[in-house]
């Protein structure tokens, strides 16, 4: 009788688990973690063709990072001739609200499409971000923002325009297969949320930082100029504390 692959990469995964634990966050919680990754694994049949060592590879890289497959904290990405490990937008938020060295409250990206309202303005010499997106606008995504809360008041936060995102895509972008196509929006949001992460300080170790670098969707040797033109989406580089307009925690993107 055929053993499930399923169950050979759990039987397989629960030995290195075991073996390299120091390597695992301190809160890890291995029987969840195993259990959601032997449902995953059979759910998604395009991880089949590959062998048993290349998925729990994989599977161990969001262990060391302390996400999770079946709550889509993470992806394995397949169609290429390697298997890939993806942290996706939930995941990112996750991680960087758990590790900066800043505490915070709160961090969160969205897409602004056409018809919806974005202003940067400055108010009482502060600069402040105003966000009213339309109800259930499934419009062209224009641009994308991220902003992280702090517990101490202050607020960081990131802009870019949709051709800037494509134009990092198209010169930095790695090979995942047809994620950009399937989830537009959700890509677009970890462009800009990868970005503002870069300006945050996180306590990570050695290894949680490679595998966080390599579980990114760009590959950057340098990075992009940013565009001088006029838009809204340009904010000021002079400051990173701005107010909080919470019509942004309305999710439209």
């Amino acid at each position: 009788m055929t053993v499930a692959i399923e169950t050979q990469v759990q039987e397989t995964l629960d030995r290195i688990l075991d073996s390299k634990h120091d390597a695992l966050p301190s809160d890890f919680k291995k029987k969840r973690f195993s259990e959601n990754c032997k449902v995953y694994v059979a759910e998604e049949k395009d991880l089949h063709k590959y062998t048993i060592d290349d998925i729990v590879a994989n599977l161990f890289k969001g262990a060391v990072l302390g996400l999770d497959f079946l709550a889509k904290e993470c992806h394995l990405i397949t169609g290429g001739v390697d298997l890939k490990f993806q942290t996706d937008y939930k995941g990112e938020m996750k991680l960087t609200k758990k590790y900066s060295v800043r505490p915070m409250l709160d961090v969160y990206a969205k897409n602004v499409r056409e018809g919806d309202i974005f202003r940067e303005q400055i108010i009482e010499g502060r600069p402040a971000i105003h966000f009213d997106p339309l109800p259930f606008n499934a419009s062209k995504i224009i641009g994308s923002f991220a902003i992280a809360l702090f517990q101490d008041g202050g607020m960081v936060y990131e802009s870019i325009p949709a051709g800037e995102i494509e134009e990092i895509r198209k010169n930095y972008g790695k090979s995942l297969g047809d994620a950009w196509e399937k989830s537009q929006g959700e890509m677009y949001k970890r462009t800009v949320l990868r970005r503002l992460c870069k300006t945050i300080e996180t306590d990570f170790d050695a290894e949680q930082r490679l595998i966080y670098e390599m579980g990114g969707a760009f590959e950057f040797t340098k990075q992009p100029t940013r565009s001088r033109q006029q838009s809204p989406f340009n904010p000021p580089e002079e400051s990173e504390v701005i107010q909080n307009d919470r019509a942004a925690e309305t999710d439209q993107g």
